[in-house]
């Protein structure tokens, strides 16, 4: 008498999960450059938001907030008065940093932060980083200033 089981061979169940492991790699790359893309969107409200506060600032006293060095801005602490007034909360660069946003070099905008500085309150410089290409602009380091995003 013949016994005719009913159900899956191992070779079956085990190329269904090779099929399902294969997807879901391929649905995971494609989540990773969908955040890299929203990060990089993020920089770039984030620094319109800045420069609409310092617009707003500047029409209020005439000059921008005066900072001689270098400030890096990370949302928890204000170098400038900014805050509350002209923006809610200074914001911070999103993490993590993409990898052309970091190494060493002298400009601090590379190490994926936000970097402001007006020597004298006649004008500033907002420094940021972008991973790709995104709004137009091109991946790498770019400077905000009363002239608009370069």
């Amino acid at each position: 008498m013949q016994s005719k089981s009913k159900g899956f061979t191992l070779i079956e169940l085990l190329v269904v999960i090779a099929i399902i492991g294969l997807l879901a790699s391929v649905v995971l790359l494609a989540l990773n450059s969908a955040r890299a893309k929203s990060r990089d969107a993020k920089r770039l409200a984030d620094i319109r938001q800045l420069t609409t506060a310092l617009e707003l600032y500047f029409n209020d006293f005439n000059a921008y907030p005066v900072q001689a060095s270098a400030a890096i801005l990370t949302g928890t602490t204000v170098p400038l008065n900014l805050a509350p007034t002209y923006v809610g909360k200074v914001p911070a660069a999103p993490v993590p940093a993409e990898p052309i946003c970091t190494g060493s070099g002298t400009s601090q905008a590379l190490n994926n932060a936000y970097v402001y500085l007006s020597a004298n309150g006649s004008t500033y410089a907002l420094s940021f980083c972008l991973g790709a290409t995104t709004g137009g602009f091109i991946a790498g380091t770019h400077t905000a200033s009363p002239a608009g995003i370069q």
